[in-house]
């Protein structure tokens, strides 16, 4: 079934590249217009370019979701564009540095800090300020499987952020439900992206090391991810407050 997302605002962070971009394409395909943001404008234009060749409509805003400013700018941006923000998919993040934890540079830490959970705190701040005002709406921030259902070493500082965004949507989804905002996150294991290989190794190498430790023997791909995504955004979901859905293949079953 393809999810109709006919005359929404989209909001989609992090829409240069992998996770957003395949989303961000997603919603257009389903009717959206979609508001792609990020630091860096390349990526994004790309991404938006790929939208108007199939057919759909969207734009973007270059914004760091780490600035107040920026952030504040990118959703009155979206807003006044277009209308309104019905959904929001609070996506940016960066793996950061991989390595035992004394070993990490404070700056290093502190830079996938305000990135994977400042992000994420700013952008629901925002969002929720104005679809509190204007009737009420979506919001899905990406967690991952690491942090909140598995561990791994080397990954302390990006786990610890991913898992406070789960307590952080948890938090904000119990706050504003009542508000007629909804808000659930996703919590992606291995996913065909740049992120998920180690550094020189192939996407030949990657498969076949996470084919041993992924029951499903296969990394995901940006589509499932998408899909998901545009499902939890949809009413079809309308009694899904809170969650944190997993896509891991198994590993944290």
């Amino acid at each position: 079934m393809r999810w109709d997302h006919s005359g929404k605002v989209v909001l989609v962070t992090g829409g240069g590249t992998g996770i957003g971009r395949a989303t961000a394409l997603a919603f257009a395909r389903a009717g959206a217009t979609v508001v792609v943001a990020g630091r860096r404008p390349e990526p994004l234009a790309e991404t938006v370019e790929r939208i108007v060749e199939a057919g759909g409509r969207g734009i973007a805003v270059v914004a760091d979701v780490t600035r107040p400013a920026d952030v504040a700018r990118l959703i009155d941006t979206a807003a006044s564009r277009h209308g309104g923000l019905d959904i929001a998919f609070n996506n940016a993040g960066t793996l950061g540095p991989v390595g035992p934890l004394a070993e990490i540079e404070e700056a290093d830490g502190s830079s996938v800090v305000a990135t994977n959970l400042t992000g994420i705190w700013l952008a629901m701040k925002y969002e929720i300020r104005y679809m509190r005002e204007y009737g009420g709406g979506v919001i899905i921030d990406t967690a991952s499987n690491l942090g909140a259902h598995v561990t791994a070493p080397g990954l302390g500082v990006y786990g610890a952020t991913k898992a406070a965004v789960r307590v952080l949507t948890r938090s904000a989804a119990r706050e504003y439900i009542g508000a007629g905002i909804r808000i659930n996150s996703i919590s992606p294991g291995p996913i065909d992206t740049p992120m998920s290989r180690a550094p020189g190794e192939s996407d030949a190498e990657r498969d076949a090391r996470y084919a041993a430790v992924i029951p499903v023997g296969r990394v995901g791909t940006v589509e499932e991810v998408a899909a998901t995504v545009l499902w939890l955004a949809s009413p079809e979901a309308g009694y899904i407050v809170g969650h944190d859905l997993v896509l891991d293949g198994g590993i944290s079953a």
